[in-house]
This record gives C-alpha cells, sequence and structure tokens, in this order.
C-alpha cells in the first residue's frame, strides 16, 4: 500500500444501512491493514478550524518567557504548555523538535474522574484561545465517538461499546509548533518514529509532506490529507485491547528539504483516551488458535503513566 485510504463518516451517519455498513468495512480493513485513514465529513467547520490555527500562531510566537510560565510542574505536561525538545520517542534520547500545548478532558464537578485530571490551563494574553480549544476539542471528541461506534461493530460488538469508556475519557488535544530549524539536527527530526499510547488519534493539519506512516514492507509512505479531511490513526490501547487485529502503525514528522528549514510547521492531534479503569484486556473474540493472546492484562490509566514514563513528560 502506498497511500492512506480515505472514507467518509456521513457514509456511517445516514440512514442508508448499505452505506453504513460500508463505512464500517472500509474503515474496519483499513485498520487491519495499514491503521491509517483519512476521514471527510467530521464536525469541524473550516472556520472554527481557521480560527484556532489563528490561535495557536499566536501562542507560540508569545516571548518564551511567557509560555514557560504556563509550564505547569509535577502533572507530566498533561496540561500547559511543554516546551521544546523536552518529549522523546520511546527507546531515543534525542528531544524531538517541537513545542506543544495540551487541553484536556472537560468534566462535570460531580464526575467520578473529576479528581484525577488537571485543571485545564488559562491563557490570559489571549482570550479567545481556551474558547476555541474547548470547541475544537469536543467536536474531535465527537466525530471519535461515532468512529468508535463503528470499529464496535467491525468487531462484533455492541455499536455503544466504547461509548462507556470514552465519555469523561482522558482524551488530549495537542497543537504543536515545529519551528523553523536554524542549524543541522543533531541526529533529531521533528517526531521521531513512535505509536501513539491512546485509543485512536484524529489529526489536523496533515495537509502537506511531513507525516509518514510504516506500512507492512517497512516502507515509509506519505501520509497526506485533503484540506477537508482529519488523519485518523489507531493507538496502542486500542491494538492491545484487539490482540492487534486493528493495526497500531510505526509513524514519524520528518524534518522538510533543506530549502524549507525557515518554515514552522503546525499539527493537531486528538489523543482520544479512555477513562482510567477501563480494562485493556484482550477481547475474547479477537483471540483464537491463530491468534493467541498477544498481551497481559492492564488498565488504561496504568498503561499511560508507563508510556509517560517512557518519553520522558513523566520522571520516575
Amino acid at each position: 500500500m502506498q497511500n492512506i485510504p480515505s472514507v467518509d463518516l456521513r457514509d456511517f451517519l445516514s440512514d442508508d444501512p448499505k452505506r453504513k455498513q460500508k463505512f464500517v468495512n472500509e474503515i474496519g480493513s483499513a485498520f487491519e491493514d495499514i491503521g491509517f485513514v483519512a476521514l471527510k465529513g467530521h464536525f469541524l467547520d473550516d472556520q472554527l478550524v481557521d480560527e484556532l490555527y489563528g490561535e495557536i500562531r499566536n501562542f507560540f510566537a508569545l516571548p518564551l518567557e511567557t509560555k514557560r510560565s504556563y509550564e505547569i510542574p509535577g502533572i507530566g505536561g498533561q496540561r500547559g504548555y511543554v516546551s521544546f525538545g523536552t518529549e522523546h520517542a520511546k527507546g531515543r534520547k534525542e528531544g524531538d523538535l517541537k513545542e506543544f500545548w495540551h487541553f484536556g478532558q472537560y468534566v462535570s464537578k460531580d464526575s467520578k474522574y473529576a479528581s484525577e485530571y488537571p485543571e485545564n490551563v488559562e491563557v490570559k494574553e489571549l482570550p479567545r484561545f481556551n474558547v476555541v480549544g474547548k470547541e475544537v476539542y469536543q467536536m474531535l471528541e465527537k466525530t471519535g465517538v461515532y468512529v468508535l461506534r463503528a470499529l464496535a461493530l467491525y468487531l462484533g460488538l455492541d455499536e455503544f461499546y466504547f461509548d462507556q469508556y470514552a465519555k469523561d475519557g482522558n482524551s488530549i488535544l495537542r497543537p504543536i509548533h515545529y519551528p523553523p530549524i536554524t542549524s543541522e539536527p543533531a541526529n533529531a527530526i521533528r517526531a521521531a518514529a513512535h505509536g501513539d499510547i491512546n485509543l485512536i488519534t484524529l489529526l489536523m493539519g496533515a495537509q502537506g509532506k511531513g507525516l509518514q506512516v510504516q506500512n507492512h514492507d517497512g516502507e515509509w509512505i506519505d501520509a497526506i490529507a485533503e484540506p477537508d479531511e482529519l488523519v485518523i490513526n489507531v493507538g496502542d490501547m486500542l491494538s492491545r485491547h484487539t490482540n492487534n487485529k486493528l493495526k497500531s502503525t510505526i509513524h514519524q514528522v520528518v524534518n522538510p528539504p533543506r530549502e524549507l528549514w525557515g518554515t514552522s510547521r503546525y499539527s493537531i492531534p486528538f489523543f482520544m483516551h479512555p477513562v482510567s479503569d477501563m480494562k485493556l484486556d484482550c477481547l475474547e473474540n479477537c483471540i483464537d488458535a491463530e491468534h493467541p493472546k498477544k498481551f497481559e492484562d492492564i488498565t488504561a490509566g496504568a498503561y499511560l503513566y508507563e508510556r509517560l514514563v517512557d518519553l520522558g513528560l513523566i520522571k520516575k
């Protein structure tokens, strides 16, 4: 496979059972084969997308001292600002060539998970920053819920199986800034080869070259979406839960050609996480004689902690 398949969520949302099943088959097959799709028909409109990009450009253009005032110690980078080079891929020491921001879940005060999540950090210099971030967060979460419903049907589960775990889930919206490259990077790229931690990732901003996906032959292929598409991929939690039936694919963001070193790149992934007490045990209907159980039982919260240590965001 040399490109990622394109699917349209409006098929799943239609009243036509054949269109709905077509979407289920297409996204399920793509996630078995390469773990990535480009998705049309999501809930983000162009105006909201443009406004968020404007806000994050304004934020990352703030003085470093101002940005660092929003870097909160002791929470593993789960809210607010994370400075350039802090995060690295699992197994690497070189920090990725990026800085980013984290918006987290918005739960009611009476939610059983309210005490688990740090408060979202308010940027006082930019009055629309948090307003727009929250709206985008909720539209991407809504999109993700429908994708998970389609995957539940593909896996032979009840359509709403994942709803209980997605509601109040520990999801993260991460606007990323890859700054201009000013000197020859010493064995570092914008985002080194990695798999995502979560259930699924919904990515804004994959319209230009940079994001690459590794296919089953070990070849790197460009994952480029149309302007009206999100790129969606399987994370390690969903791969574990399905006994690797749905593939969490290794991907990376490579440095641009030297003539484009002077340009910034922005992308905005939404990492859709379940609630921390979801059991990621391999589903019984994904285990058989040809596909023995590959992973130990673990909860989503324990697995997330392990991975944040691997990434250097939590220091043991």
